[in-house]
């Protein structure tokens, strides 16, 4: 009886019909849906811009013709100066929590980000900066709890900072507040900035939302030093408003008290507008406090001219770093058909 043969190596692949690669997968509807999302949300934004900065075009001409050349230069670069400090705060929380990022793709991540406060909500330019840092391998848990603390520290060093210019807001400069209300709130506020206590509030949070905790607390380093950009960063700010109020100060004005309603009531009401989640960008809330302010040592008309730029500056700062930070982090493959990269 003879041994059945093997068959030759090979032989049964050959015999086997060819098969015919998978036709490529179409798109799922989810992700269409997330693609149409991301358009239109792109969209809103652009426009949400573009409507702030031609919102009171003629207030603003008007008000550039009434303060001088050399004011007006140099309180665009102070106000071209805050942002670049705010993202390195932003980035120092970044990194302590585990994601230290180039300094050219984080500032893509948070600039082009800061454009979604433009959307009533103030948590939209979180939303945005999380998509975007997902691409660099940040989970979006983490970016988001950075954005959210971002906000919450900024205005709360504002507030600190700024508490010097609340007599003048309360009693229009009338009259002053007891130095121990003054000592009392800004200990309340530091309180909250102490990390022990912050760790607790953010850990707090997560269990409310049923959410995991992160992988490990802040340090008071980061806290610390995020704090100090944060600060410069208004101070860069309340400077800008500083200059241009002084050429619009009458010949009498005070200017301890007007550097005073400059600095520090610019950075109490910005940080004041940062809680208001409802206005864009705080738009109205910030501006109303200022021009208050402002009216204790000018005229209305002349500190309603300096905040009307103020506000326009602002989202010139802000387009401007946006634009800077896009094509800054195309070199390292940020955008969307880009590959992943997260040297450091």
């Amino acid at each position: 009886m003879s041994e059945p043969v093997a068959p030759e190596p090979g032989a049964a692949e050959a015999a086997a019909p060819a098969t015919e690669p998978p036709p490529p997968t179409t798109r799922s509807t989810r992700k269409r849906v997330v693609d149409a999302v991301r358009v239109a949300f792109l969209a809103l934004v652009l426009l949400a811009v573009g409507y702030a900065l031609t919102r009171g075009w003629d207030d603003v001409s008007a008000s550039f013709r009434r303060i001088g050349a050399r004011s007006l230069a140099l309180g665009l670069v102070l106000a071209l100066v805050s942002p670049a400090l705010t993202v390195l705060g932003w980035r120092v929380l970044l990194a302590d929590l585990g994601s230290r990022l180039h300094l050219a793709p984080a500032s893509g991540v948070f600039f082009v980000g800061q454009l979604g406060k433009y959307l009533p909500g103030s948590v939209w330019s979180v939303v945005a900066q999380a998509e975007m840092a997902r691409r660099l391998g940040v989970p979006r848990r983490r970016s988001t709890v950075v954005g959210l603390i971002t906000i919450a520290l900024s205005a709360l060093c504002g507030i600190v900072v700024g508490l010097p210019a609340l007599p003048a807001l309360l009693t229009r400069g009338q009259a002053n507040l007891p130095t121990w209300f003054l000592v009392l709130v800004v200990g309340g506020l530091l309180v909250a900035l102490w990390p022990p206590v912050l760790n607790r509030a953010i850990s707090l949070l997560f269990r409310l939302l049923r959410r995991e905790p992160l992988e490990h607390d802040l340090s008071l380093a980061a806290v610390a030093l995020s704090t100090m950009w944060f600060t410069l960063s208004w101070l860069a700010g309340g400077a800008s408003i500083w200059v241009m109020a002084a050429s619009l100060a009458d010949a009498g004005a005070d200017p301890g008290h007007l550097a005073l309603v400059s600095v520090c009531g610019y950075l109490l009401a910005a940080g004041i507008g940062m809680f208001s989640f409802v206005v864009p960008a705080g738009v109205g809330v910030r501006d109303g406090v200022l021009v208050v302010l402002l009216a204790t040592s000018m005229p209305v008309a002349a500190a309603t001219a300096v905040v009307v730029v103020a506000r326009f500056y602002s989202v010139v700062a802000d387009v401007a770093w946006a634009g800077i930070g896009w094509l800054w982090a195309r070199a390292h493959h940020l955008l969307p058909d880009s590959k992943v990269d997260t040297h450091v």
